[in-house]
Formats: structure tokens, sequence, C-alpha cells
């Protein structure tokens, strides 16, 4: 069996199927849900950042207008531990002890008849403290370390020597500051139980995962649980988790045996749902004097709360990213009084990636070598870690066509050449990568009797655009219109997804679609072979094809016959097939899977006398496997770029070093790209489809995101010969 190679809906620059909602203010997203007979719930968060409460004061919001309830440590119902997931353990469950971890720990739920009356007790409600002096920093001596945490450091050859006998070596301390995700719709959740049901709607970037915690903490089947997500409203990672405030939610809901609401502040948002750790990473490269590596040695240091986790390996990419024989990577965490940090776009790799194409740039300048030059030398078409060859990679094309594209051989190499007026010129560029992820993943295929598709699975779309690229592949290996196939995601009652994270939703479910779809096509072939009216008689699946909505022999359009025909000669109203996909193994197939790949290319401009510092424009040349949607896609690329200047420039999530409290936790305070700040994006595909899954993608969720940072700081040197290895670059450092 098999689709038409040429698919004119897979590839192109679909209109997102969703998009009309969007623009016209239709699509639900969690905040905008009510139901009957709702109460509003509101928290109550700590003013210190270490040590316990001894005694909480509720009377008076007890006693305030509309208060239904007053949550607390010393009140709230017994409840089990959240599952190990995926990404890690669940996070500790909320109110389950006197103790304080962190500034803004929620102390305290206030469920009320209005919003307003929850948030006027909430007020009412404060604690005595005995505060302990906070672990803040995090290279105090004090802190708990984590070695290794997650088992990924490797020692591959004997760097220690290689760096001692190379001829040529950077050492750098490089950092990164402490980013909050803050997409733009506030986190919500309102929860609703009918006896020992529960039906949620959360703001979730993963519905499986919510649905299978609620079921753990609250001791109910799975099947009694029901997670709706239908629109998300951005997550950047933030929705990776079943945070403390849901598990509240539904706790207050059951207790009051009525539906709660929540909506966080924007305040709770930097302190309720995960941020990317601050870190420090120190690198140290050696080199022949042709360029050629000789030694890696790429450690790190990245914050972590007191009683939960995260996995953030800084270094591990420095284990693949380049062809050398002596590769360390190690990396630790200290335990802080923080709030738990937590996946932010691009996890690990924007903060790795930033420390070791900023060292590379160092090299390059020491070796007075092109900084393109120097990743082409040391580039490898085999991944280091086990010598297999890549499933598909296109670097050496990412770093081609990009400087093409950008016109990098305009490029003086010397700091401080290039000038347009007062402005200092800087050209820079790094190599981008992100690993290859996926979870298992289930999908159901329906066609009905009108020759009318509808494809299902508990995903959810972050904006990335999952309705549409589903949709178009479904529609593709069906063989029918895109107007025709409709993609339902965001409730847990569909088949169980894997999670809208890790560039991993796009393969991970497109497979799982890919094979539904092969067997409902195939279940229309079993029907119709036996059938002695039907002109597929006797047509094995392995013989046949699908387009125009119809089923037909292999390059013999006129024998067959459509979906609709079959189901309407056998008195069927719909035909269903369900679908699935796992995670390949590298070792049975032959190859390493390689994640998305690409070459960054910026031009800066920063004030001679001012040092204000604005990116001009950006070439992004994108290894994306197969695109199933250049807008889409493209799109991705694009956001990622602007987080990544963001990233570079102006995120930082100040604590105060005295009391732990988050001293910029507004929009007003916490600066984030803006239009003023986003330049001309250039953004190029390039390579072929991957070898290594049936779909032959790649997921470009992360990869935009990561080389802005370096790139941005080696443009940075270039136009004013000053290095610096500090995240964000802000004006101060350059004057």
């Amino acid at each position: 069996m098999s689709t038409v190679e040429s698919r004119p809906l897979v590839g192109t620059g679909v209109n997102r199927v969703d998009g009309p909602r969007k623009v016209t203010g239709t699509a639900p997203y969690p905040m905008d849900f009510s139901v009957p007979g709702q109460a509003y719930g509101a928290l109550v968060q700590s003013t210190v950042a270490a040590g316990r409460i001894v005694r909480m004061h509720t009377d008076a919001a007890e006693g305030a207008p509309g208060v239904l309830s007053v949550l607390t440590h010393e009140n709230r119902p017994e409840v089990g531990a959240g599952p190990t997931t995926a990404l890690g353990a669940s996070p500790p469950s909320p109110l389950r002890n006197d103790r304080i971890v962190h500034h803004g720990q929620h102390i305290a739920f206030v469920v009320a008849e209005t919003p307003e009356q929850a948030v006027a007790a909430a007020r009412l409600v404060h604690a005595d403290y005995d505060a302990a002096e906070p672990l803040l920093d995090l290279r105090d001596p004090r802190a708990e370390t984590l070695v290794d945490p997650w088992g990924t450091d490797i020692a591959r050859g004997d760097a220690a020597a290689a760096l001692e006998s190379a001829e040529v070596t950077v050492r750098a301390t490089y950092t990164t500051a402490d980013n909050t995700n803050n997409p733009l719709g506030l986190f919500a959740t309102l929860a609703a139980w009918e006896g020992d049901t529960l039906t949620v709607h959360d703001t979730s970037q993963w519905p499986s995962m919510v649905r299978a915690t609620l079921s753990a903490v609250f001791g109910i089947p799975e099947s009694a649980v029901r997670v709706l997500v239908p629109y998300v409203g951005g997550g950047f990672g933030a929705g990776l988790r079943a945070w403390p405030h849901v598990i509240l939610t539904a706790m207050a809901a059951r207790l009051i045996k009525r539906p709660v609401k929540l909506v966080l502040t924007r305040p709770q948002m930097f302190t309720s749902i995960g941020h990317r750790p601050s870190g420090v990473q120190w690198v140290s490269v050696g080199a022949t004097r042709e360029g050629d590596l000789t030694a890696v040695d790429h450690r790190s240091l990245s914050s972590l709360s007191m009683e939960e986790t995260d996995f953030e390996p800084f270094s591990s990419g420095s284990a693949f990213a380049y062809r050398c024989a002596n590769v360390v990577t190690q990396d630790r965490q200290a335990r802080l009084n923080v709030a738990v940090p937590t996946s932010m776009r691009a996890p690990a790799e924007a903060q790795g990636n930033f420390a070791l194409e900023s060292a590379l740039d160092e090299l390059a300048r020491d070796l007075r070598v092109d900084p393109v030059e120097l990743r082409r030398r040391n580039h490898t078409d085999v991944d280091p870690r086990n010598g297999l060859p890549w499933s598909e990679k296109a670097l050496l094309e990412c770093y081609e066509v990009g400087a093409r594209r950008f016109g990098w051989a305009d490029r003086n190499p010397e700091p401080r050449s290039m000038r347009d007026g007062n402005w200092l010129v800087g050209y820079g560029m790094a190599s981008a990568w992100f690993p290859y992820f996926a979870q298992p993943c289930a999908a159901q295929a329906t066609i009905n009797s009108d020759g009318s598709a509808l494809v299902r699975s508990a995903a959810t779309d972050i904006g990335t655009g999952t309705y549409t690229v589903m949709a178009q592949l479904a529609a593709g290996e069906l063989g029918l219109p895109l107007d025709l196939v409709r993609f339902d995601l965001g409730d847990s009652d569909m088949p169980n997804s894997m999670m809208a994270g890790g560039s991993g939703l796009t393969g991970g479910l497109g497979n799982a679609v890919h094979d539904a779809c092969r067997r409902l096509v195939r279940t229309f072939v079993e029907l119709a072979r036996g059938d002695a009216e039907s002109p597929l008689q006797g047509a094995s699946p392995d013989d046949v094809e699908c387009t125009g909505g119809r089923i037909h022999l292999a390059g013999r359009p006129d024998r067959g016959e459509s979906y609709a025909a079959v189901l309407a000669r056998h008195k069927l109203s719909e035909l269903t097939a369900n679908g699935s996909s796992t995670p390949p193994d590298a070792e049975e197939l032959g190859m390493s899977l390689a994640g998305a790949y690409g070459a960054k290319f910026v031009e800066v401009r920063v004030d001679a006398d001012l040092g204000l510092i604005r990116v001009a424009r950006v070439v992004s040349a994108i290894d994306g496997g197969r695109i199933l949607n250049e807008k889409t896609a493209r799109s991705q690329i694009i956001g990622g770029t602007v987080g990544g200047i963001g990233m570079a420039l102006l995120e930082d999530t100040v604590t105060d070093p005295r009391t732990g409290r988050i001293a910029n936790g507004t929009f007003g305070d916490y600066l984030v790209a803006v239009n003023a700040d986003v330049p001309d994006l250039d953004v190029i595909f390039v390579g072929e489809p991957d070898r290594g899954t049936a779909t032959a993608t790649k997921g470009v969720g992360e990869v935009g995101l990561v080389g802005i940072p370096p790139a941005i700081a080696n443009a940075v040197y270039h136009a004013t010969g000053k290095r610096l290895r500090d995240l964000p670059i802000t004006l101060d450092a350059l004057l």
C-alpha cells in the first residue's frame, strides 16, 4: 500500500486550520471556560524563602464575604503522590507540611463565590514564620550539590592530557541567567467533580500526564479523570507538569462539592510554573594550529529547588557536537531556596550551546581561522558517542547556504573594523542542534459515510500548528482533500499522546497518525477484496494507493472506488483504525537518530558611545528533515529566534539576594523581545527527509532558539572587540 509520492498538501505553506477561530476570538483557552455554579480560587503565597510556618491566621478570611473554604497545611485533605513521568518525578503535593522552601510558595488556597471575593479574602490570610537564612547563591558552598544527577556525564579519551598537550587552548567561564517562560496567556485550571469522576480544564502541554497525575493523587482510576485542553495559548515548557495549583483547585472542588476555577496572576506565574535555571559553565577546548579539535572539557553547575527535580544537562550536547577524540562533560545541580526550575524552550541546549559556541569563536580568533571554517573542519558524519552514522545531517549545507544568504564573505574578520556612522557593526555565527526526542504515541483515524475523515489524539497544540500539520499528514496518507479531514486533540479521553515538548510531538504523533491511516486503508481494502461488487476484488493492501478520496490499484486510478462507496455497500456508517508509534532503536536501525541542526548568522549594531545593542538581521539555515508545512515550521524558527534574542540581550529573572523574592515579576519589569527588538528574520530549510522514522520529520520547535545567543555574543565581540561571557548582555557591560 502506498500513497502517491507527490503530496500537494504536505510540505506546502497551508494556513492554520484553527486560524479563523483564533483571529475571531472564538478559540476557547483554559481561562475562558466556565460551568454553572462554579466558585473561584485565590492563592496565598509565602513571604519568606526558607523556614517553617509557626501559625496560620485564617479567621479573618474565613469570615469574609462569600468565602467558602480556606485550605492550609493544617486542614487540607490527605492525597497521594504524583507519578514519575518521562520527564521525572511529579512536584510534591501542595500544602503537605509547614516547611517553606522558596519565596512565593503556596501556603493557603481561598475559595469564594466570586473571584474578587477570593482575592480580597486571600489578602487577609497571613502566617507567622520561623524564618531561616535562604540559600540563593549558585556557588554557595553550603548548598547541597547533585553530581551527574541523570547519569549523562561522559568521559571519552583523555581530555586532561589532550588539553595539556594542545597547541592552542581556550579556557573560559560562562554564565546564563534565570529566565521565566512567560506565555501571554495566564495559566488557569477549572475542576469539577461528579461523584468520583473529575473533569479538568487546564493549561497543559500534556493532557495524558495531567490525567495520570490526578488519578494517582486522588486515588481514582484514570478512566475517572478527563483533562480538556483544546487550546493552550503558549507554554514554552511551563505546561509539562501538573503543578501544585492544579491539584489545589481539584482538591478544593472536591471539598466544597462545587466546581472551582483558578487563574494565576502574572506575578504568580513567576513562582508557580517553573523557569529556565540559572547556570555557570566552565569550558576548555584544545586544538592543533590547523584548527582540529583535540580536547573538549565542558562542565556545568545549575540551580535546582530544594525538593524537586529538573532535567537540564547543559553540557550533554558537547558530547556529539563535533569530531573530537577527547571529551569530558559533567553536570551538577545546586539545591537553592528558589521556585522549581523546569523546561523552557530549548532546555539545556540553549545554555550549553551558548558556552561551547562562544568558546569556539574564541578559539577561531586565537587561531585566526574563519569561525565557519573552524566548524567545517570539525564536522562529524557519525555520532561520536556510538560511531553510528546519523540518520540525516545537513549541517555542512546549513553553513554553506546560510553563509551565502547572509553575505558572510563580506565580513572583515578584525574586531571593531566595520562601522556605519556611529554604529559598530558585528557579524557573528554559531552552530545549532537539538537532539532527537520522542515518546510513545497513539492516534485513531475514522472515515465516515460521507467520505470525510476524523483523526484524534490526546495531544495539544501550543501554537506549533499541530491541528494543521496532523490534518495535512492524514490527508496525504488517506488521499483526501484537506477540507475533508479534521484533526481533534486536547482531550485525555482520546488515544494517549506524548507531550508537546522536546521538539518531539510532530515526529512521535505524526508516526502514530501515519500508522493509524495506513491501518485504516488496509481495513478498507480487506473489506473490499472479498467483495464481488468491488473493483478492488482480490487486491492486496500492498497493491493500492489513495488519491482523490478513492482507493485504487497503484497506477490504475480507473480501477478503484471511493471510501463512501465501500461503506455504503456494506451498510456501515464509518470505519475506524488505531495506530501507534514508539521511538526507534538506534542499534536496530544501524543509525543514530539525528535531531535538528542549523547554522545561525547574526548582524548586530552597537552604539559606540552608549553601548546600545541592536540586532539588525538574522539568517537561520535549518536542517529539519521533512517539513510538513513550511509556513508553520518557519513560524517556529522565527518564534525561537525571538526567544533567543530575549535570552541573549534582555531576559533575567532577578531574585533579591537577601529575601529570595523575585524583584521583577511583572511584564513592566521583566524584559522580553518586542517588535522593536525583532529585526529582519530569514529562514532557509535545507537537507533531506530523515531516514530514521516513517514520516521522515525532525522537530524544529527548539532549534530555532539554539545558537542565537552565542551568535549574538560573537557578533558583539566582532563589533566591539569585547568578549562578554555572561547572559544577558547589557549595555553597562560594554561601557
